[in-house]
């Protein structure tokens, strides 16, 4: 096998760029399965993302808290911790956030939104590091700590928001001072209406502050050992305990600031919710696709972020039950899990075309 297939097959950016392409081409088969056209589906979203300005505006919008979100995750992977946590952290960072936004009344804006986005991020970060001194204190596995703190923050918003924040007669808090909000109104006004709001401009800032903190401090170096040989790290004269805490204590941060995001930016207002809404188990998938690198969490999170966004497209210019996007990014995030098959793949193709030479 010559050099150019070895590189090939190698960890680099190409093996999810298959993954990405042998997604399409499955949603294609299905969608053929189920008698729709692929082609004119593919056409129908790329139209309703890059189509209208207020489109591509409502694409971004909702790139800004996957970035987050899949930092999160890949700022815990980073640190050798599974923070499935991301969702319950996003909520209790948005109630944090509303909290101050409605409650809070005699602030001019440029204290009141900044205070209500470090509260939101700070809750977050809280409520992440609740399950990291519980693995360093007691071992209690993240994981499952994590995932009931989902369900506890859920039900909790519900109660802070009814008791504390409900206006009345309707299923929802007051809406947010004027002076808390994080929108852009001239840059909203632009693109056509399209709810844009400062936390797209942070997202992107945090996707720095990830690499700064992970790659160029000693914290972030010493955060790196414990994930990568905690023994070793011990070792070496590193806390892992509080190595731990503070891992997910970061990571819980970027969630927290996603819901702080969405709320001051986006809906003004939170409402009692039956349901999670789903910015954090994304950023799982995000953080799959990006393979937990900053630059990569920001292309995953805009390649899932404009097949989320762009599926209500295929539904409406090709007939395409939304919910065939799903299996699309499932599909990618398979071969991403899988890279093996990927590497299998381009290996076989290669050996048929050294055959073809020889020959």
């Amino acid at each position: 096998m010559n050099k150019f297939v070895q590189a090939f097959t190698k960890d680099s950016a190409i093996v999810p760029l298959i993954a990405i392409l042998l997604g399409l081409l499955f949603g294609a088969v299905i969608m053929l399965i189920g008698g729709y056209d692929p082609i004119l589906a593919y056409t129908s979203l790329f139209d309703k993302v890059f189509g209208k300005a207020s489109d591509f505006g409502e694409t971004l919008r909702t790139i800004a808290p996957l970035i987050l979100t899949g930092l999160s995750i890949a700022f815990a992977f980073r640190t050798g911790l599974f923070n499935i946590g991301a969702e319950g952290q996003f909520i209790v960072g948005m109630t944090a956030a509303t909290f101050i936004g409605v409650k809070i009344d005699f602030m001019p804006w440029f204290i009141h939104a900044p205070l209500a986005v470090v509260i939101g991020a700070l809750a977050g970060g809280f409520w992440g590091m609740i399950a990291g001194y519980l693995k360093a204190a007691r071992g209690v596995n993240e994981v499952i700590t994590t995932i009931m703190l989902n369900w506890i923050a859920l039900h909790l918003a519900n109660y802070i928001v009814n008791a504390f924040l409900k206006e009345k007669g309707q299923a929802r808090s007051f809406k947010i001072h004027d002076s808390a909000s994080v929108s852009i109104d001239w840059l909203t006004e632009w693109m056509g209406n399209a709810r844009m709001h400062w936390g797209m401009l942070v997202s992107l800032l945090a996707v720095c502050v990830f690499y700064v903190i992970l790659w160029r401090t000693k914290q972030g170096f010493e955060l790196r050992m414990v994930g990568r040989n905690p023994h070793a790290a011990l070792y070496a004269g590193v806390n892992v305990n509080r190595g731990i805490v503070k891992a997910m204590f970061i990571s819980g941060a970027f969630s927290g600031l996603a819901g702080a995001f969405q709320i001051l930016g986006v809906f003004k207002y939170q409402a009692i919710s039956a349901a999670m809404p789903g910015y954090g188990f994304d950023g799982i998938a995000v953080a799959l696709i990006g393979g937990n690198t900053p630059i990569g969490v920001l292309l995953g999170a805009s390649l899932f972020g404009a097949l989320s966004y762009g599926s209500a497209g295929m539904s409406f210019g090709a007939d395409v039950p939304p919910e065939i996007i799903r299996i699309v990014i499932g599909s990618i995030i398979f071969f991403i899990a899988a890279p093996g098959i990927i590497r299998w793949m381009i290996r076989l193709v290669a050996g048929k075309k050294s055959k073809g030479e020889v020959v």
